[in-house]
């Protein structure tokens, strides 16, 4: 083992980074590393230098919240199932991790270099793999903390990762209900998947938010570049995102994307604690009792997304050339709707919806400060975006997904 090499770039390490990045970087934030000869030989080959493969080897963080799950299927429907590895600190649930195959996990340790062999054992086969995820019926998920800087970097070198999504964070409500563990998971989770991204060259996406704008920010469309100011912990981690990921790029090449995402709108997961999830909310409460208590007051106005939009929004831009890209952050828009017009939406196909409104301090303070309409012009100029849902269409398909998913668990549906 080659131990004691604590700085990014010294001579012997100039493979570590791709050619944009060499051409701007002489150091890079210093991190106590030990090398093998072999990864030292490789580094020096510039092997990360080359173009992407056809297939991206993709790992996706916090990958069992509202967006991850989504995401990966449409990816492993393009790159193949095994190229897209899901994690996340959760146990999956079993649509989520099924394997089928009984299997046994075996670690050895030789000088420190840790091996790992996952042996799948089937009636005709012993097959030996060199990944650190277990095989899944719908593809690789694996335990990943981004907060364990050593763990991540081992899964990113072993899978032979290429681009990185990173969905783990805490929400707006849930954030500031715990700041200590916000600022922990979104900001110092966030720095060791963007070092790692740099010496690995990744394409690193990492999403933004409405959040990242505040009562200063233009509300009547937000521009992409305009005074942003946020007031909770969760808006200025995603601002200090944003521009960490700009700084990178600029200086060192890191292939940074990053997208604005508006409230999303899905079936298949639950509220996760955002101040936009009472428009998820009230499509399970329409058919389950027919009431919703809004905490926002009825004329909240917000801009909002169906979730096929935002994976095929996130897909197409991670896709897209970096010729085309002027900007590193985008907003995406497809709708603005208040609460009330959600409702009256939902009741032309359910009549006995009925809403209370009980507005919660917090989250409508938080809900005031954003802006109203998103101004996606660029995005849609830049790489083409396009959304395909607009209200009408999010809540025919919102109702008719949650009915079958009631219905396939052998709940009421009203």
């Amino acid at each position: 083992m080659l131990s004691g090499v604590r700085h990014f770039l010294p001579s012997a390490l100039s493979g570590s980074l791709c050619r944009d990045c060499l051409s701007r970087a002489r150091c890079l934030p210093s991190r106590s590393f030990s090398w093998t000869p072999r990864q030292m030989s490789r580094w020096n080959s510039q092997e990360c230098s080359e173009p992407l493969e056809d297939n991206p080897r993709v790992l996706i963080t916090g990958g069992l919240g509202q967006l991850g799950v989504g995401l990966a299927q449409m990816l492993r429907k393009q790159y193949g199932r095994d190229n897209v590895i899901l994690s996340d600190i959760k146990k999956p649930p079993s649509e989520v991790f099924s394997s089928g195959k009984p299997e046994e996990v075996i670690q050895v340790s030789i000088s420190s270099i840790k091996i790992t062999y996952l042996l799948c054992f089937t009636l005709s086969s012993l097959r030996a793999t060199s990944h650190l995820c277990h095989p899944t019926r719908t593809g690789p998920f694996v335990y990943a903390d981004v907060l364990d800087y050593k763990s991540l970097r081992e899964l990113i070198v072993n899978n032979r990762i290429t681009w990185m999504v990173h969905y783990s964070a805490l929400l707006s409500a849930v954030g500031e209900a715990n700041v200590a563990l916000a600022r922990k998971i979104n900001i110092t989770g966030l720095h060791n998947v963007l070092d790692l991204a740099l010496e690995n060259c990744l394409r690193l996406f990492v999403p933004s938010t409405i959040g990242a704008f505040g009562p200063s920010s233009p509300r009547d469309p937000a521009p992409d570049l305009c005074v942003q100011r946020p007031r909770t912990i969760y808006g200025v981690s995603k601002v200090h995102g944003e521009l960490m990921g700009e700084y990178l790029h600029h200086k060192y090449g890191l292939d940074f994307r990053c997208l604005r995402y508006p409230g999303v709108i899905s079936a298949t997961t639950q509220p996760g604690g955002g101040t936009t999830d009472y428009a998820v909310q009230i499509f399970h409460d329409a058919i389950s009792s027919g009431h919703h208590e809004c905490y926002l007051r009825p004329d909240t106005r917000l801009p909002m997304m169906h979730i096929a939009d935002c994976h095929r929004a996130t897909v197409e831009f991670m896709q897209a050339p970096k010729s085309q890209l002027s900007l590193r952050t985008y907003n995406i828009d497809a709708m603005s709707f208040t609460p009330e017009e959600v409702a009256q939406e939902i009741r032309k196909h359910l009549p006995h919806l009925k809403v209370t409104y009980n507005p919660d301090s917090i989250r409508q303070t938080i809900a005031d400060s954003w802006p109203v309409r998103f101004d996606d012009s660029n995005a849609r100029r830049d790489w083409g975006w396009k959304p395909d849902y607009g209200l009408e269409e999010l809540v025919i398909d919102m109702i008719k997904s949650i009915r079958d998913k009631r219905a396939n668990e052998g709940l009421p549906v009203s």
